[in-house]
């Protein structure tokens, strides 16, 4: 090729034409020459003219080539629910709760109580005292119903509490008519714990629900990050080839030397690209594997090799967010604990109520002397309406003023909470029609980027085909290239961000969803 430039510029009579041209003719032979045209050592010489490898695989989509590496979002989900440590946390605030009513359910157990004192001193029995007592509590009423046996002997025992030598026993019942009739501190406790059981429940849900979005957010990362490098893993596999047939070209003299510098440029910036995006995939995989637990309790790892699922290409139908608005404003975790809570408050404003009623306590019981199982003991010692011991307690504070400010104070929160469950319920269900607001915009916008897409792919096979002729050159095919491969990975970010938005759509819903590979 430089004999014939030569050729040329003698033909030209350069001593005639002045130095101007002999410098054109030099510069003109430095960038034809390719060893100085470009840094990169060029491929060796081959026989012939070879057809420069331009067709691009952009025009398809990029999938995972082994399904069996596939990590499915269902994979991730079997994961999660089964082993990660916060969901097995969740778990234990329902056992909490249910430890909560067991512990008010004992306001209930039978009680059995003995007391037993004696004093001798100086060859005289002052006192032996024994006194026993077995109380079962009654739901109904508040009652309690009690059996006793007491021994009360010696010198100096108070003639009230003497009883004969073999003591004295007795069944009998305490009835609260006033205060307490209707609702107690023990029946209150347990109720207000069975109530706070349900809170508890709602609480697991939600737990649960944070952790999945999060890790269903994590996994779409996964996702987009996996599909960028990819792309640019690609794009540099084109440009590299691309730029080794500029080279030859070059060499044969069929291509202009300063192509192949152009197609290098273009390997190059593609390399730092994917350099960069292999970091924020390795990234995104260490933040998915955050989600990652063995049976045992150990962290695991994502593999390298994994690839994640495509995503489903369905719709959320108006059927569904229909389902998923009612689901919302009935089951939401929120609203049942809120619920929960209200029931609660609802069962102490009832029980202070009640204390300010009299407090009016009636006990009785039936007595006998403690050997009356004996047949010689006398039938006016066994049980029978002539023995017996009763006792009335009455009290009642004038002002009332500590029962009734708690019952305000009750009062109060039950209309704080009121209307903090309403205004919960309006904002979840707000929150999931703007999530699906949200979810129908990504719908749109990726059908018009697979419109955008189609066109460019045809733009660059146009530009391709004229490049065959002769018409069109590298840098044009790059530049139409790069905006494929930019397009496509906007792409897969409204993909990725629509499988996210789809996830907070049934977290706000209060309930999961795992999208099956389709």
């Amino acid at each position: 090729m430089l004999s014939v430039i030569s050729k040329f510029f003698f033909q030209l009579n350069l001593t005639s034409r002045g130095p101007l041209l002999w410098l054109l003719w030099l510069l003109f032979a430095i960038l034809a020459h390719p060893a100085l045209a470009q840094d990169p050592n060029l491929p060796a010489r081959r026989s012939g003219l070879e057809r420069a490898p331009l067709q691009t695989t952009q025009l398809e989509i990029i999938r995972p080539g082994d399904t069996a590496k596939v990590f499915s979002l269902q994979n991730l989900a079997d994961l999660v629910f089964a082993n990660h440590p916060i969901v097995k946390q969740a778990a234990l605030l329902s056992d909490e709760a249910r430890s909560q009513v067991l512990q008010a359910r004992g306001g209930f157990d039978p009680k059995l109580a003995a007391d037993f004192n004696r004093k001798q001193f100086g060859g005289t029995d002052y006192y032996n005292v024994w006194e026993n007592e077995l109380k079962i509590p009654i739901w109904l009423g508040g009652i309690d119903l009690k059996a006793i046996y007491d021994r009360n002997v010696g010198t100096y025992v108070n003639p009230e509490h003497r009883t004969p030598v073999n003591g004295l026993a007795g069944v009998g019942i305490s009835v609260p008519i006033g205060a307490g009739l209707l609702i107690d501190a023990r029946r209150s406790t347990l109720r207000q714990a069975k109530a706070l059981q349900n809170a508890a429940e709602a609480d697991r849900v939600k737990q649960i629900n944070e952790v999945w979005l999060q890790a269903a957010k994590d996994y779409w990362n996964w996702y987009y990050a996996f599909q960028q490098a990819a792309l640019i893993q690609e794009g540099v596999a084109l440009a590299d080839r691309r730029f080794q047939g500029a080279a030859r070209r070059a060499q044969l003299g069929d291509q202009a030397p300063i192509d192949s510098v152009e197609a290098q440029i273009t390997v190059q910036d593609r390399q730092v690209q994917a350099e960069q995006l292999r970091v924020d995939l390795q990234n995104a995989r260490l933040m998915l594997s955050n989600h990652l637990w063995s049976k045992d309790g150990r962290p695991t790892e994502l593999p390298t090799y994994a690839a994640p699922q495509t995503p489903a290409r369905d719709s959320v139908s108006r059927q569904e967010l229909q389902r998923l608005v009612d689901f919302a404003a009935a089951q939401h975790p929120t609203l049942q604990k809120l619920s929960a809570k209200l029931q609660q408050l609802s069962i102490e404003e009832r029980y202070r109520r009640e204390m300010l009623k009299p407090k009016l306590n009636v006990s009785g019981a039936l007595i006998s002397q403690g050997n009356f199982y004996r047949s010689e003991v006398p039938a006016y010692y066994n049980f029978g309406m002539d023995n017996y011991k009763v006792g009335v307690d009455f009290a009642f504070p004038l002002f009332l003023r500590a029962e009734r400010g708690k019952l305000q104070y009750a009062r109060i929160q039950v209309q704080e909470t009121t209307l903090e469950r309403q205004q919960s319920q309006r904002t979840i269900v707000t929150q999931v029609n703007a999530v699906y607001n949200s979810l129908q915009a990504y719908e749109r916008q990726l059908a018009l980027q697979a419109q955008t897409i189609a066109n460019q792919r045809r733009l660059l096979q146009a530009e391709l085909q004229k490049f065959e002729l002769g018409e069109s050159t590298i840098f044009l095919i790059n530049a139409r290239e790069t905006k494929l491969i930019d397009l496509r990975i906007k792409q897969e970010s409204l993909r990725a961000s629509y499988e996210k938005s789809r996830a907070e759509l049934y977290y706000y819903a209060g309930t999961q969803a795992v999208a099956v590979t389709r």
